[in-house]
């Protein structure tokens, strides 16, 4: 049995680190659940699909306005652990969250992909999406 929920008790958002890491590489397991908590001060919720007892994909969001497009979903991180991609968990959790959008009165749900991530890319262009702008980067 499938299932998603947001990640609310610490012990659930424990357990999306390891899939979480397959995208974000730089995290490290004891900062995990504090650096969760701190964006989630700012609006942050992950979401976590369970399917045969396994975490099997995640995905960060936070409900954002801007002038561009008004009240937007913005989702952060989205990844399926490795050992279970191709089975639909992925589309499965986007559209969890397109619904979430919705319910949220959103216009839009919005994300940034790494240039390096084509089968990422080539999901979201099947998935409906489109490539809309290039996000630009200057290290401080």
């Amino acid at each position: 049995m499938t299932s998603i929920k947001v990640a609310c008790t610490d012990d659930e958002v424990r357990s999306c680190f390891y899939v979480m890491q397959q995208l974000r590489t730089n995290l490290v397991e004891e900062e995990f659940l504090q650096r969760v908590r701190l964006q989630a001060s700012s609006g942050y919720e992950l979401a976590l699909l369970e399917s045969e007892g396994h975490v099997c994909a995640v995905g960060g969001f936070r409900l954002i306005e801007n002038l561009f497009t008004g009240r937007v979903l913005y989702v952060d991180d989205l990844v399926t652990d490795k050992a279970f991609r191709s089975r639909g968990h992925g589309r499965a959790l986007l559209n969890w969250l397109v619904t979430r959008a919705r319910g949220a009165g959103c216009k839009a749900l919005e994300l940034d992909s790494g240039l390096q991530r084509l089968a990422a890319h080539r999901f979201y262009l099947e998935s409906g999406m489109v490539i809309s702008s290039h996000h630009f980067r200057l290290k401080i």
